[in-house]
């Protein structure tokens, strides 16, 4: 882990007396320069460069994010100390042997797994790469059997599965193969068939199970569950809007899925459509919306809540970062990408932090990079005391 710089954190007293501290932020950082000043009826609170507005009660904490804080921010004075920084929750971890998009990440046993998809060439590759994040390295490890890209990828029960995907660049050669990979043998074996080939869906676990949702046209509305104790699928109810290149993740037990495009390609109708899963009665129900329409994002479960960010659309890449709270059927806007990206399915966290590595930098599939960007999730749920993932 980087070492944190010092961050700016200002004091503000009812009484009017304004005073600036220096402290530092655990893990974070920031280029931004904060101020404080007084009007006749509140402290306002402006800042400059990015970051994420924090708010505590005493200096050393804890701190609370101030939650789609305007800029300049207005705090209404009252009879307690208020203290105020900026932090940067964005960070990189070490980039990737070789740049990549369009391709699967998941995480097992602590390590991050980036799989198959395609470099700028668009040709597509076997390759998987394995990132340590306590040696912050990264290696090569046995390639798929065969190459795949837009494939979905899930970590069970310290197996490694990718599901479906497809051989080229184009729009028709999905397959419906799936491999278990064991990281004790390094090897990889073919498992029960997907009901139907299908690419660029996503996937989301629980327990045992892996759901998979949505695929390219005309697999849009696909949605499947595969056993990984008993090798078996089972074809679930279709999901409302079919969709491709989704975002999607488990959360208390029901599936959630997010944003997408309705056609094959980035220039197609894109949604920001919600959309959960209940197993235990079949059915899916609509959510509150994502705030900003987009395809080709990516997404993850973290303290309950469901995090989502980058993609791309007719006119460009996405940097939204966004934060869906199942308690309050709430979005809110969190710090943006630092760089945007698109063409990942799947992300990992591990020790408190969000990996997102690779992913492409322009609309299309011929700008894969090597970037490994990382997201600290650190206390921005607690406050909603959601369940688990």
């Amino acid at each position: 882990m980087k070492k944190p710089r010092q961050t700016q954190v200002c004091l503000a007293l009812a009484g009017g007396i304004l005073t600036s501290v220096i402290q530092t932020a655990f893990g974070q950082t920031t280029d931004a320069t904060l101020a404080i000043f007084r009007n006749t009826g509140n402290v306002i609170v402006s800042w400059t460069g990015s970051g994420t507005l924090q708010s505590a009660t005493v200096p050393q904490g804890p701190w609370q994010d101030v939650l789609e804080a305007p800029n300049p921010f207005a705090a209404t004075p009252s009879n307690t100390h208020g203290f105020y920084r900026t932090i940067s929750r964005w960070g990189t971890r070490s980039d990737l042997l070789a740049a990549n998009s369009e391709m699967a990440v998941a995480e097992l046993n602590g390590k991050i797994y980036v799989i198959g998809g395609y470099p700028s060439s668009r040709f597509t590759v076997p390759t998987v790469q394995v990132y340590d994040p306590v040696q912050d390295r990264w290696a090569l490890t046995t390639p798929l059997p065969i190459a795949l890209n837009h494939e979905m990828a899930a970590g069970v029960n310290a197996k490694l599965y990718v599901i479906g995907g497809q051989t080229d660049s184009g729009n028709t050669s999905f397959v419906n193969n799936v491999f278990e990979f064991d990281p004790s043998t390094t090897n990889w074996s073919p498992k029960a068939t997907m009901p139907t080939a299908r690419s660029a869906g996503a996937a989301a676990v629980i327990g045992n199970l892996i759901y998979v949702a949505g695929g390219r046209p005309p697999r849009g509305q696909d949605f499947a569950v595969y056993d990984t104790v008993n090798n078996q699928w089972t074809t679930l109810t279709n999901m409302p809007t079919p969709r491709n290149h989704i975002a999607a993740a488990a959360i208390d037990g029901k599936v959630y899925v997010a944003g997408g495009r309705l056609g094959a390609g980035f220039t197609s109708t894109m949604t920001n459509v919600l959309e959960v899963y209940d197993p235990a009665t079949g059915l899916w129900s609509t959510q509150a919306p994502m705030p900003t329409t987009r395809g080709g994002v990516n997404g993850i479960a973290v303290d309950g809540c469901f995090f989502v960010w980058g993609g791309e659309g007719p006119n460009g890449v996405f940097h939204e970062n966004e934060m869906f709270v199942p308690a309050l059927n709430r979005w809110y806007r969190l710090e943006s990408l630092p760089i945007h990206i698109h063409g990942v399915t799947g992300a990992a966290f591990v020790n408190g932090w969000i990996h997102a590595p690779g992913g492409g930098t322009d609309v299309g599939g011929s700008s894969g990079s090597t970037i490994h960007q990382v997201f600290w999730v650190g206390g921005i749920c607690s406050q909603f005391h959601t369940g688990g993932q």
